[in-house]
């Protein structure tokens, strides 16, 4: 698709190695949003691309997970910015939020970006999309639910207790961990993907890793996460051949890989 026939296509094409990059092709400033400076938010940190010759960029709302501060999602902001997004990482309430609690905030700081003076002329606030890990991918779930206008969400190990996501029709990418015994795939991730039915969806469970292997810098987590912000938010098919079919089934990074396919 070109950028002529897709007006939201933001950026070159891309390639493993630049998605697996530690920074995209946008420059990237940040902005400290102070305590309480919005209903339904804590404070949290905004990302945003520098440039503005190429029209607004879509916004994710990204949140941490039970009894863990914003620092532990922090290096998702700056990698998602310099990609094409304006993005806001926060920091809880309280550490104890259950997903439902942290739901709400994600849809608070959505809506906080809007209003923002740095940010609201970089935005276009008909394309935004969520992100979470733990309890945070939880509340990511739940936020889809609540809200069906969002292009895409992407919960990073979730965890969540007696909630069917049937009625979720937000494009959604599950990313899990075979060595993760606090959202154990077989009890969070993987029923949570399959409940999804009636939206685009994939499911990654990582090779070798743990419930904390999402607070720190990784190029798998990235590439994926990137890719999918990019096909949905961005509407930007150039990324279908990173999703479809795939990662290779030689990857030492991946345990599992499945998917709606083809989009």
């Amino acid at each position: 698709m070109s950028s002529a026939a897709n007006p939201y296509q933001r950026g070159p094409a891309p390639t493993e190695a630049s998605l697996k990059a530690e920074r995209g092709p946008f420059q990237v400033a940040q902005k400290k949003v102070s305590a309480f400076s919005h209903p339904g938010i804590r404070e949290g940190t905004i990302y945003y691309p520098t440039d503005t010759a190429q029209g607004p960029f879509g916004g994710i709302a990204v949140i941490p997970g039970f009894v863990s501060p914003e620092l532990t999602v922090s290096w998702y902001g700056p990698r998602l910015a310099s990609e094409g997004f304006v993005v806001m990482t926060l920091e809880t309430t309280t550490g104890l939020d259950l997903p439902e609690a942290r739901a709400a905030q994600l849809l608070a700081a959505l809506d906080y970006l809007k209003k923002d003076t740095t940010v609201r002329d970089r935005l276009d606030p008909s394309r935004l999309a969520v992100m979470g890990w733990s309890m945070g991918g939880g509340g990511t779930l739940r936020a889809a639910r609540q809200m069906p206008a969002l292009k895409a969400a992407v919960p990073l190990a979730p965890w969540d207790v007696g909630v069917d996501f049937g009625d979720i029709s937000v494009p959604t990418f599950l990313i899990g961990a075979d060595n993760d015994f606090i959202a154990g795939t077989g009890a969070h991730a993987e029923p949570f993907y399959e409940s999804i039915r009636n939206a685009e969806k994939a499911y990654l469970e990582l090779e070798n890793c743990g419930h904390f292997c999402f607070t720190v810098e990784n190029e798998t987590i990235a590439e994926y996460t990137i890719a999918w912000m990019k096909r949905w938010v961005d509407n930007d098919t150039r990324y279908n051949e990173i999703l479809c079919p795939g990662p290779p089934g030689n990857s030492s990074a991946v345990q599992e890989y499945r998917s709606t396919c083809p989009f």
